[in-house]
């Protein structure tokens, strides 16, 4: 009986002793491949990539920090509006200023609670009279995602001899902190994220900013932060305590979440940038346009989950 031919793997192994190779005996003094049968089936369960999920969002892109390896990407170039992920953008710019003093005090103005009125827009409760510090408005920005803690920022680091001066040259430093970084699909005309169509970036650019803006370690730290309690020195002299939580829900569900920020918005829908790190592999991804703040958080797991799977 003629006998069968079965297709095979080899797998290369250093041998001491005789191998039994595909029913032929080799000689001990020989290093031969060993030869084993695989089924179709198991091999290509072996060689078959993790799945790719399904995400509501309009744009999403996650890629591996160390290596740069893009690990999934869906409408990853595709201009969207940013919401307060924007705030990254006007982090980075402060914590850059020259001769940056984070302990210096910025006293709040009636202009920055009146822009919170006039736009519905998220606060950090900052009350007007009250002496903040610089590291406090960046806790007061990122964590509760206040509009007005980025709005004394960016009239604090701004340059010019009117408020609106001031804001609109900050504005121009986050543009052209974007151009310096490569951002070629993003564009900034707020400090928080509020703007009009002028106000735009991808979830690749996004998620290249998150990149950069990680490696300065205070920006680190107060992203990462949970919860926070900070004493500011009021107008008549005394004391109060603002108590800000983080918005980040994979903060609190996600093992491993390093931090970085929400987004949302009439325009915005729901957006995350986010960073997650585990068994040493450190992952970045960003969501534009989810389809509410309960998807963009299953979305982020859902990436992180097929990332570090891969």
């Amino acid at each position: 009986m003629r006998a069968h031919r079965v297709c095979a793997v080899a797998v290369t192994a250093a041998t001491a002793g005789s191998v039994l190779a595909a029913g032929v005996a080799v000689a001990p003094a020989q290093a031969a491949p060993v030869t084993t049968t695989v089924t179709p089936a198991a091999l290509g369960a072996a060689l078959a990539a993790p799945k790719a999920p399904t995400v509501t969002a309009k744009g999403a892109f996650l890629m591996n920090a160390g290596t740069g390896a893009t690990l999934y990407g869906k409408g990853a170039d595709t201009r969207l509006p940013t919401g307060s992920t924007t705030k990254i953008m006007t982090a980075k710019v402060v914590l850059a200023a020259k001769g940056l003093d984070l302990n210096s005090k910025v006293t709040i103005q009636k202009a920055y609670s009146d822009y919170i009125v006039k736009n519905n827009a998220s606060s950090a409760r900052l009350i007007v009279g009250d002496k903040v510090t610089v590291r406090q408005l960046l806790y007061g920005m990122m964590l509760p995602s206040g509009c007005d803690a980025a709005y004394a920022l960016a009239d604090k680091f701004g340059t010019g001899r009117t408020r609106d001066a001031r804001v609109k040259s900050f504005i121009g430093k986050m543009n052209a902190t974007a151009r310096s970084l490569g951002l070629k699909n993003t564009h900034f005309d707020s400090f928080d994220g509020g703007g009009g169509k002028g106000n735009y970036s991808t979830a690749r650019d996004l998620t290249k900013l998150a990149v950069s803006a990680m490696k300065n370690t205070t920006f680190r730290a107060v992203v990462r932060t949970t919860s926070t309690k900070q004493r500011t020195l009021t107008r008549s002299g005394g004391h109060r305590d603002m108590a800000w939580t983080n918005t980040n829900p994979l903060l609190r569900s996600y093992k491993g979440t390093l931090g970085i920020k929400t987004g949302s918005g009439p325009n915005a829908k729901y957006c995350l940038v986010f960073a997650a790190q585990r068994g040493g592999k450190t992952l970045y991804g960003t969501l534009l346009a989810s389809s509410s703040d309960v998807n963009r958080a299953k979305d982020a797991g859902r990436l992180l989950d097929h990332g570090f799977k891969r």
